[in-house]
């Protein structure tokens, strides 16, 4: 079967990081290229606690650009294996099941769950995060019966969505009610990863929530705020006015799209503004809770200029090679908390899956995903889906997916 396979050498990596530079397309073109369609067999099983998975459709995520870009820091590298086919926000349908797997059945329509934490990896005693159900945070992510891997998309040995086949454990799996439709099935997975970083940096009523990066995720998150009925405020900055108008579609309050955060922040917040002698100003009051989805230096170090004192900065979003001054963060005893992934969260009384919780806000209507994917692309032309989503303002893009449907 063909499949996008990502795979990166130490010296193809120093190669890149300078030609690179001249010529984005050789990440993705040519004999430098990280990513690469090929034919490769189908996965087995690990286990009979697994299933086989029909792909329907896989969303291309900003950290699947990131990855193939090489933007990412080379400290989780212990952490993944290659070469591995790329691809983690997947809808499919069941197409084999394991003798040890209940509770489903050949055919059902499905959204996949990609990580790989304890329970997938055969471990007993789980570690401690998995243990809590905080299984984004697992301590054994190399360990187990599989290869290296933090998520499908990364792992050698599960397959991944960018081909029409892979393999996940039971516990992955989370059944679609009827007639779901693929681009929507496709959307669960950052959808619990916006829920995700709500449900940890939860607003209070009252509350001035910022939310920088107008993208999917900003987006997702302006959504999964007022899908759980928080009574709060909610401001996003994104220069994009394309993306800053789709969030006050879905329930922004205002937008700031000129750059000026701080000033802005005035304005909002009340708060007080004060110029050091060198450097940013700085505000005392602020926003309460600050949600960045694009954490680079620049808005890393804005955010924590505009948030009050002991508020909390959820940072979604992967930066790269981040400098941070410090000071606001002790100055005014804030706190920084890592998005990554999803879990467990209380909803309507219980403790639910973050998928479960998203499928339900889904399909009561609370949510809306078909709208989000702007763009498809079958798997022999992800050089063009890469190239709309280094340019989504040109192509006015906001999820783009690859379909496997015919």
């Amino acid at each position: 079967m063909k499949a996008l396979v990502f795979f990166v050498s130490v010296p193809q990596w120093l190669a890149l990081q300078v030609l690179g530079r001249v010529q984005r397309r050789l990440f993705y073109s040519g004999p430098l290229a990280t990513v690469r369609l090929v034919d490769i067999p189908e996965p087995e099983l690990p286990s009979p606690e697994w299933v086989g998975i029909k792909t329907l459709m896989t969303g291309f995520c900003a950290s699947d650009l990131n990855l193939l870009m090489l933007k990412d820091s080379p400290t989780a590298s212990p952490f993944a294996s290659f070469p591995a086919v790329m691809g983690h926000e997947i809808c499919g349908e069941i197409a084999e099941m394991g003798a040890d797997v209940d509770g489903m059945a050949v055919g059902d329509r499905v959204a996949v769950a990609p990580g790989l934490s304890c329970i997938p990896r055969g471990i007993e005693p789980v570690c401690g995060p998995c243990a809590s159900g905080i299984f984004a945070a697992c301590e054994n992510y190399a360990e187990g019966n599989l290869a290296p891997g933090m998520f499908i998309g990364i792992c050698s040995q599960t397959g991944g969505g960018f081909s029409p086949y892979l393999v996940a454990h039971k516990s992955q799996i989370f059944k679609l009610p009827p007639g779901t439709p693929p681009r929507v099935g496709a959307l669960v997975e950052p959808l619990s990863v916006a829920l995700q970083a709500v449900a940890n940096n939860m607003p209070e009523t009252g509350d001035q929530v910022l939310v920088i990066g107008g993208g999917v995720i900003g987006s997702l998150i302006v959504q999964a705020i007022r899908a759980l009925d928080m009574d709060c405020t909610i401001t996003v900055a994104e220069k994009s006015t394309f993306a800053a108008d789709l969030c006050k579609e879905v329930g922004a309050d205002r937008v700031i799209t000129d750059g000026d955060i701080l000033g802005h922040a005035v304005e909002i917040t009340g708060a007080v503004r004060y110029k050091p002698m060198m450097g940013p100003d700085l505000l005392m009051g602020g926003f309460d809770r600050i949600f960045d989805a694009v954490a680079n230096s620049a808005t890393l170090n804005t955010a924590m200029r505009c948030l009050k004192a002991q508020g909390v900065i959820s940072q979604v979003g992967i930066g790269h090679n981040v400098k941070l001054d410090l000071t606001p963060l002790w100055l005014k005893m804030q706190t920084i908390k890592g998005v990554y992934g999803c879990s467990h969260m209380t909803y309507e009384g219980e403790k639910r899956h973050m998928f479960e919780v998203a499928i339900d806000l889904v399909s009561k209507k609370k949510v809306n995903l078909a709208h989000m994917v702007t763009h498809t692309f079958v798997l022999d032309d992800f050089k063009k889906m890469i190239e709309t989503n280094m340019s989504k303002e040109s192509h006015r893009a906001v999820k783009t997916a690859v379909t496997f449907e015919t």
